[in-house]
């Protein structure tokens, strides 16, 4: 492994989202061509069944045929994904064990981080499997509120609030097990979160960049791992 995987970890955000459409075998390999050390990809439950699909909403599970979640781990489960680890990330509660299971049966479970936005699943998912490594996504929106004007300034005022209580949050979170990871967004992430939970013994993983200045800086700052749509730009951060 060389000095600089070993420093960031490199992540796929659903594969290789702005290579191949997202949360396909396509993303997925296209991923694994750019040398990434972790996969994150979405889960939910279809609208009108019982499956687990891997999509990220219910717009984008109508557009196509996604993939089954077992489909989807039989694939990165294959010999040429080798140690690949994998962020499960799920979109709604309601289906987390059974999640859990899938991976076990896959024999993927001691290579995944299962990460959401809601608190309650990660508690459901620790107590059904103390040693199952989790990650609390924040924060928990549905959709980018910096790109109406109408909600930009409030969401502005909201970010900066939640600025001076997220390093507490989670480090206490970390401390108390209630997660292992934070799964963060780029416009939260100060000097001080990353201190706090790395103090804490946990791990910052940011989403989603696709910016090689801001993917430099991050590095500079010490995140455990940057999650981005195309994992080729890790190639340039080593140059």
């Amino acid at each position: 492994m060389s000095e600089l995987r070993s420093r960031l970890r490199r992540v796929g955000h659903k594969g290789a989202d702005l290579i191949a459409p997202g949360n396909t075998y396509a993303s997925f390999d296209a991923a694994l061509e750019a040398g990434v050390d972790m996969i994150e990809f979405d889960v939910l439950r279809e609208e009108n069944g019982e499956r687990l699909i891997l999509a990220h909403d219910y717009a984008d599970a109508a557009g196509r045929s996604p993939h089954t979640l077992e489909e989807g781990l039989a694939h990165l489960g294959s010999e040429a994904f080798g140690d690949v680890e994998l962020d499960v990330d799920l979109k709604l509660p309601g289906y987390e064990l059974r999640v859990l299971d899938a991976l076990r049966d896959a024999g993927l479970l001691d290579r995944a981080l299962i990460s959401s936005q809601h608190m309650s699943s990660l508690e459901l998912l620790r107590a059904a499997e103390p040693g199952v490594r989790l990650g609390w996504s924040v924060p928990k929106l549905t959709r980018d509120p910096f790109r109406s004007r109408a909600t930009r300034l409030p969401a502005f005022v909201a970010m900066l609030a939640f600025r001076l209580v997220l390093p507490w949050r989670a480090a206490r979170a970390i401390r108390t097990r209630r997660c292992d990871a934070l799964m963060v967004h780029w416009r939260l992430v100060t000097p001080r979160l990353v201190r706090h939970v790395r103090s804490a013994g946990g791990e910052v993983y940011v989403w989603t960049v696709d910016e090689l200045p801001r993917l430099r800086w991050l590095d500079r700052l010490g995140v455990t791992g940057v999650i981005t749509n195309d994992p080729r730009l890790f190639a340039e951060l080593a140059m």
